[in-house]
């Protein structure tokens, strides 16, 4: 029985680390989505900028056009920023629900297995005071 509980214990700790290896890529491959999302708008929204900037280059338009496009740039890294706290926040969020779900099932299954044992144990009694009796 300890050997079954061990190898049951092994079988969830594997499976505990093959989740949770599950969900760091998936919310990994979500971060890169994001990231290259963000990076396209933030190219395509350069480009509009830069070629704006070229044709009122000499007037005073071209430096607000150049203030307004820092400004986008720091927004864009703000929300960046904004969007990997997120996702780092979901993801531990995510991990915490994952170990207490684990951690539930393990205490479940450890009940049932210490019940088993207990009837086991009852039957092999009963059994001993039945060969006792007979003998």
């Amino acid at each position: 029985h300890e050997r079954e509980h061990n190898r049951e214990i092994s079988e969830l700790a594997a499976k505990h680390a093959e989740e949770m290896e599950q969900l760091r890529a998936e919310l990994k491959e979500e971060q890169r989505c994001l990231l290259d999302e963000l990076k396209q708008q933030m190219a395509a929204t350069h480009r509009a900028e830069h070629e704006q900037a070229q044709l009122q280059s000499q007037t005073l338009h071209s430096l607000e056009l150049e203030a307004l496009r820092l400004t986008l740039n720091n927004m864009h890294t703000s929300q960046l920023e904004l969007t990997q706290s997120n996702l780092r926040k979901e993801k531990e969020t995510a991990l915490m629900e994952l170990r207490e779900m684990l951690n539930d099932k393990r205490a479940q299954e450890v009940a049932i297995l210490q019940s088993r044992h207990q009837l086991e144990w009852e039957k092999i009694k009963e059994q001993c005071l039945k060969e006792k009796d007979n003998l």
